[in-house]
């Protein structure tokens, strides 16, 4: 299975907010960190923040930074926002009738079990799983970071 650029920037937008913070970050920073467009970053961040995922700020000095802890930010919740459906194939022609041999063929239930399992997977990660070895993902990023308190 194949996920969308979408989810594979919101994984990094992440990512990087968790390795800055609590410091704000911006979608520049983003964007040249990862040699990725600014543009799809955009709407990234807003939709990220529109479910709570950032806390975001607007104009001069705005910016954005996690706005839940990272161990609270489950992968397989981030991968859903970035995907149009769980279900793999929905077993229809382009006139939307249904399959022909949909009565007798497994394929459908087969797929979805698949990607109930890749779910289910994603769903035991989070993101502070994703950052766990924040000194070395920041020296491949070429970024400054500040070591989060120890609990």
């Amino acid at each position: 299975m194949r996920v969308s650029t979408y989810s594979d920037y919101a994984l990094r937008v992440l990512m990087q907010a968790a390795l800055h913070r609590p410091e704000r970050i911006t979608v520049d920073e983003v964007a040249e960190a990862f040699g990725i467009s600014r543009n799809h970053l955009v709407k990234i961040v807003h939709d990220l923040g529109r479910h709570g995922y950032l806390a975001t700020w607007r104009g001069i000095g705005g910016g954005f930074t996690l706005g839940l802890p990272p161990e609270k930010i489950r992968l397989g919740d981030i991968v859903r926002l970035g995907e149009e459906s769980e279900t793999v194939i929905d077993c229809k022609d382009r006139l939307g009738r249904p399959c022909r041999i949909f009565p007798a063929c497994r394929l459908k239930g087969v797929l979805d079990e698949a990607a109930a399992a890749f779910f289910a997977v994603l769903d035991s990660y989070t993101l502070e799983d994703l950052v766990g070895q924040a000194s070395t993902l920041a020296d491949l990023l070429q970024l400054q970071i500040h070591e989060p308190a120890t609990r």
